[in-house]
């Protein structure tokens, strides 16, 4: 169960790297099949141990990860590359219908998930737009800074009192949305479909838990913020402290 097995398409190839991190075989080998023949270059893994060694000793440009994996679970992987790599993930689960599953991926640093149900245009509709937000800011190029938070859109780095922040593709993507908006209200329509590309439920809490995970790194408190704002009914404001001294 430990091998591992690299697939591509040398005929169109987008450039692309993924990990797939999956123990059912058969429907690793089908859906990897149809990535390759959409360009991308597929590494197999079917065990969570080789999978963590995987992630951060390669570099790609997205990690494919299924949450009951041998060796050690999904989640568990995913808390371990977090420490070490800002890596798009995308995780699979058969857990879908459960909210509080999906919250548990999303809190650890997951950014998206998808139920087994998937159907392959929605796993490359998907794919495509979690590397797409992890290179997205490349318009802005010079550091911004407000008080003691300073961005590097460029290398997609954020500071606080000088210390480099663990931000997932998606906080840091949240964040320069937030910025970008220049002191207008963000609804949570806008920030998802800014950030995924794509449309979801309003009733999706993803946002909400991104935001409040980001908040945590940040060191915000929501009842007195110096960063983000909630705008009750409405959605969400970046504030520059530097702006709002007395």
């Amino acid at each position: 169960m430990n091998e591992i097995i690299a697939i591509s398409n040398r005929d169109s190839t987008t450039g692309l790297r993924v990990l797939f991190v999956d123990d059912d075989l058969k429907f690793c080998r089908l859906t990897s099949s149809y990535l390759t023949k959409h360009g991308y270059e597929v590494t197999l893994v079917h065990e969570g141990n080789a999978a963590l060694q995987q992630a951060v000793s390669t570099s790609w440009d997205a990690i494919i990860l299924d949450v009951m994996l041998p060796g050690m679970d999904g989640y568990e992987v995913l808390r371990r590359i977090r420490e070490r790599s800002e890596v798009p993930v995308l995780m699979l689960t058969a857990l879908g219908d459960e909210e509080t599953d999906r919250i548990v991926g999303l809190e650890i640093g997951a950014d998206d998930y998808l139920p087994k149900t998937f159907s392959p245009r929605e796993l490359l509709a998907r794919l495509k737009a979690v590397v797409r937000r992890s290179s997205r800011a490349q318009s802005i190029k010079q550091e911004q800074v407000f008080g003691p938070l300073s961005i590097k859109p460029l290398a997609r780095l954020a500071y606080l009192n000088n210390e480099l922040l663990p931000l997932t593709s998606v906080e840091f993507d949240l964040l320069m949305v937030l910025i970008q908006a220049k002191g207008r209200i963000k609804t949570r329509e806008q920030l998802l479909s800014e950030i995924r590309d794509r449309n979801f439920d309003i009733s999706d809490r993803s946002i909400d838990v991104h935001i409040s995970a980001l908040r945590r790194k940040l060191q915000d408190d929501p009842k007195n913020p110096r960063f983000i704002r909630t705008v009750r009914s409405a959605g969400y404001l970046f504030i520059n402290p530097e702006e709002n001294k007395e």
